[in-house]
């Protein structure tokens, strides 16, 4: 279903309006979960082969939209939610509308594998509280902000 879910992205409503981010945001933005059958049956390289496939996708629909200025298509996992979440906007890489601190990347798969890896998405158990409860008694001595990894692709026709 996943895949089916990816490729579907493609032919979805698109959105370009550098003067309205928030229009874009919500026709644009999409959230992909999975059942444990596919998290198991699906490999890395099979998820990451659809993700470039609808980057494709959409970059041709960029085009015959006429769309003459910067866009992104961009993939990340939401570890909260436990799913992949990807958009397209009109904005540069350094550009894309996250409150928080990211990194992009050039390789789609390990933010794939982490995806997949999520034996209980969107759950979090007592460990992680504890584990929680000493990464912030060590962050008020030792700030340390693991940014986001996105990965993004240019759907644009310029860069």
């Amino acid at each position: 279903m996943l895949l089916t879910w990816i490729a579907e992205v493609a032919e979805e409503p698109l959105a370009l309006e550098p003067s309205d981010r928030r229009v874009e945001w919500e026709t644009n933005t999409w959230s992909l979960g999975a059942e444990d059958e596919d998290r198991q049956s699906l490999s890395s390289a099979e998820v990451v082969a659809a993700f470039e496939q609808t980057a494709a996708g959409i970059r041709e629909r960029v085009r015959e939209l006429g769309f003459s200025g910067v866009a992104t298509f961009y993939v990340w996992h939401d570890g909260q939610a436990g799913q992949l979440r990807c958009s397209t906007g009109s904005v540069p890489p350094d550009g894309l509308p996250f409150n928080g601190t990211y990194v992009v990347s050039d390789h789609l798969g390990p933010v794939v594998e982490g995806f997949l890896a999520d034996s209980m998405p969107g759950v979090g158990t007592w460990s992680d509280l504890d584990d929680a409860e000493s990464r912030l008694a060590q962050a008020m001595t030792e700030p340390e902000i693991t940014p986001m990894r996105v990965w993004t692709s240019n759907v644009g026709t310029s860069h």
